[in-house]
């Protein structure tokens, strides 16, 4: 409201002077139609004098054409008086001549005058006409300025009066959140002055402890200090491993591409420009080719020192310069691999002078190997480069006053501006490569062994740019992350000081981390955050709780450990009944060869009894017997073996009473289990239900707590409801005035209007 209040008046403001400005210029223009009024009436006056000036004139000069025909008349009647008054009548007609030419120059300069006063008026009125009609146009502008203004008047008080409800409404809801953040700093002011409490005791407490258990400090000496392990950056390792991995992949293409290009050039040298097939090799090329055979015993180092460095490169190890003992070991094969491009490069520089004496070497061709010559001079030189600033990176793992900390930076931009240029150099030698390879292909004599050789040379040539092209790329892009992460120490401390102290602290690391985890235990498998706020609800209205869940999981696989022992128990002893059976069997088997007859007998006698007992036993054979477990259903048959007349009754009898209680125990056992199950599952629900009414009882604490709550929020919200109905009141008599303005305004503005009428009128 105060935002709005303010540009109003700033815009009133503005009105205020374009009204003021518009007085003005009606003030002025009011003054000159008055002066312009005045000049009129002063030449109509004029003109009105004229007229009556010409008026008499023209009756002067009528009388004297009347005098003039008299006197002509006169003259005819008498001669005489007129030959004697001559003399005077020429000098009146000279008199009147006179003053006749004045009259009638007057009368042409007042007709000049009167035609320039005429074309004034005209001018003025044209003036005066095109300033009303600007007028009109500034008054109908200014009738739809204050239209406008009236109607956005309007609408900013409907603005301001929606404004200032919501504006209530906003009140009364950061009162309460004004309030509410009243209770809440108190709150936390207690806290704080608690938790201060609380923090100067435990301070007071850890500083008795240090100065009674901590004899020194072993941050503030660097010596002691660089024994302390630093902080462990688990990514920065994996990144620098990383890095190391494509490093290598790296290195050993480049490898391949050297071995590659060697072996090449020994065949090329073998074959142009002399052939070894034809002729003999000159003894330069011969010594070249014997040492370029020897190239995989100083190249195949390099991948091998760049694959150990990478293994030294772990998750658990701390790599900085200081530790990095395997980059030693690749600095050397470099220097050896240096070694073997110095010991080669005169003889390659004697074999391309060789080559361009030759007869068969054209201009074009000795350029080529000119441009060759310089080529081969420059790897040399960024091979010393490389190898030089490798050797100073090696220096901090064995002297480290060798290289600061401070020129590390300086060190890595200097080995990738150095692969920049081998990259550029190799890009060179390719392409006067292939332009050799295309003269020489002109050459007579070309064979087709030495076309494929030098393709062979161009492609491992390629390769070459390619590999050392994305070495250079690779570590420009990472130049950064090596400066920073290489370059890490002990907290408190700017560097390690010896490679010494470095293995000591990486010792003292692989204990702390043995220890760490000695200590540390697997923790079980839990369900995740997110998952288990999803699931509280379910879990807490559920019938079966975690608790009881695990108690009948418990039980149950105690129950199936138990059955499994009773199953085996109970396989053995169907093993031993099986064996007694047997031996059984046999003893009846002798016995009946003896007694045969009284079994007949006995057989006739009882034939119903046998038939009965072979029903129930075929009966009890085709009737499976199940019992139900936890581990799985168990579906027992028992078999029986059923004799027509040569078993005896003692057996079948024997096995309707086992096949009886089989029976029998299967339907004890599933009854015993779902009694357990039963119990089990009331348990869970009495527990459950217990959870449920300390739930409910800690629901109800909550909820009159909160019905206190709102209480207290009712008698504040009336309290700011009164202080918001007196600001709702200031708030009216501000719209009030603010309303009374606009209509004075308004007056203001009909006042106006009616004074541009009357300067209409006035100018029409």
């Amino acid at each position: 409201l105060a935002s709005l209040v303010f540009q109003l008046r700033a815009q009133n403001q503005v009105l205020k002077k374009g009204v003021v400005d518009e007085q003005a210029n009606s003030a002025s223009l009011k003054e000159q139609l008055k002066m312009k009024d005045q000049s009129l009436r002063k030449l109509q006056q004029e003109m009105d004098s004229l007229t009556f000036r010409n008026q008499q004139l023209a009756k002067r000069v009528e009388l004297l054409q009347d005098e003039l025909a008299l006197s002509e008349a006169r003259g005819k009647k008498n001669k005489k008086s007129v030959e004697s008054s001559s003399q005077l009548s020429q000098e009146q007609k000279s008199v009147f001549n006179e003053d006749l030419q004045k009259k009638i120059e007057e009368n042409e300069r007042l007709h000049i005058l009167f035609f320039e006063a005429d074309e004034q008026h005209k001018r003025l009125e044209a003036e005066l006409r095109s300033r009303l009609e600007v007028l009109e146009t500034d008054a109908a502008q200014h009738q739809a300025v204050v239209d406008s203004l009236t109607k956005k008047y309007t609408e900013t008080i409907e603005k301001l009066q929606n404004d200032k409800a919501k504006l209530e409404i906003k009140s009364q809801t950061l009162e309460r959140e004004a309030k509410d953040c009243r209770l809440r700093t108190e709150e936390c002011q207690q806290q704080l002055k608690n938790l201060q409490a609380a923090l100067g005791s435990r301070l007071e407490e850890s500083l008795c402890i240090i100065n009674e258990k901590v004899p020194f400090n072993d941050t503030r000496s660097t010596r002691y200090n660089a024994l302390n392990v630093p902080l462990h950056n688990r990514r920065n390792q994996l990144k620098l491993r990383d890095l190391a991995g494509q490093a290598m992949a790296f290195v050993q293409e480049l490898v391949t591409a050297l071995l590659n290009f060697h072996t090449y050039t020994e065949q090329k040298i073998q074959i142009f420009p002399i052939d070894s097939a034809t002729d003999i090799v000159s003894p330069l090329n011969q010594k070249f080719s014997q040492y370029l055979h020897e190239n995989a015993s100083y190249v195949r180092p390099l991948e091998e020192g760049m694959l150990h460095l990478f293994e030294s490169i772990t998750e658990d190890t701390v790599t900085v310069l200081e530790t990095t003992v395997k980059l030693k070991a690749f600095s050397e094969h470099l220097a050896s691999y240096l070694g073997f491009l110095r010991k080669i490069l005169p003889y390659q520089l004697k074999s391309l002078e060789e080559e361009c004496e030759s007869s068969l070497c054209t201009a074009a061709l000795r350029a080529r190997n000119m441009e060759l010559h310089k080529d081969m001079k420059m790897l040399t030189a960024v091979f010393e480069k490389l190898h030089t600033y490798i050797s100073l990176l090696a220096l901090p793992s064995t002297k480290p006053e060798g290289l600061l900390r401070t020129n590390y930076n300086s060190v890595f931009t200097n080995i990738a501006a150095s692969l920049h240029g081998f990259h550029d150099i190799l890009k060179d030698i390719s392409k006067h490569y292939s332009q050799k390879a295309a003269l020489e292909q002109e050459v007579p004599t070309a064979t087709q062994k030495l076309i494929t050789t030098n393709d062979c040379i161009l492609s491992s040539v390629a390769a070459l740019t390619n590999g050392a092209g994305k070495m250079a790329s690779f570590f420009s892009n990472n130049l950064n992350h090596f400066t920073s992460s290489l370059s890490y120490g002990p907290k408190g401390g700017a560097e390690f000081i010896s490679p010494l102290s470095a293995e000591c602290m990486l010792q003292y690391k692989k204990k702390a981390a043995a220890y760490v985890k000695s200590l540390k235990k697997p923790c079980a498998d839990s369900v995740p955050y997110e998952e288990a706020l999803a699931n509280r609800r379910v879990l807490l209205s559920s019938t079966e709780s975690r608790e009881g869940l695990a108690q009948q999981v418990q039980q149950s696989l105690e129950k199936i450990a138990k059955l499994e022992q009773e199953k085996e128990h109970w396989m053995l002893e169907a093993q031993l009944a099986k064996i007694k059976l047997e031996k059984e069997n046999q003893k009846l088997k002798n016995s009946l060869s003896g007694h045969l007859t009284e079994a007949i007998q006995e057989h006739s006698v009882l034939p119903n009894i046998a038939e009965q007992k072979k029903e129930t036993t075929e009966k009890s054979l085709r009737e499976p017997i199940k019992s139900t477990s936890l581990v799985r259903n168990l579906t027992l048959r028992i078999p029986i073996r059923v004799t027509n007349c040569s078993a005896p009754d003692v057996e079948s009898r024997e096995d309707l009473i086992k096949t009886h209680y089989m029976a029998r125990i299967a339907e004890l056992t599933s009854h015993l289990q779902l009694a357990d199950s039963k119990s089990v599952h009331f348990h869970a629900e009495c527990r459950a239900l217990a959870k449920r009414l300390s739930l409910a009882e800690k629901s109800k604490e909550s909820l009159t707590e909160e019905v206190k709550l709102a209480s207290q929020n009712i008698t504040r919200l009336q309290a700011s409801n009164d202080e918001l109905m007196t600001t709702k009141r200031s708030y009216e008599d501000q719209l009030s005035m603010m309303s009374d303005h606009l209509c004075s305004m308004n007056e203001t503005l009909t006042k106006q209007r009616e004074e541009i009428d009357t300067l209409k009128m006035t100018s029409k």
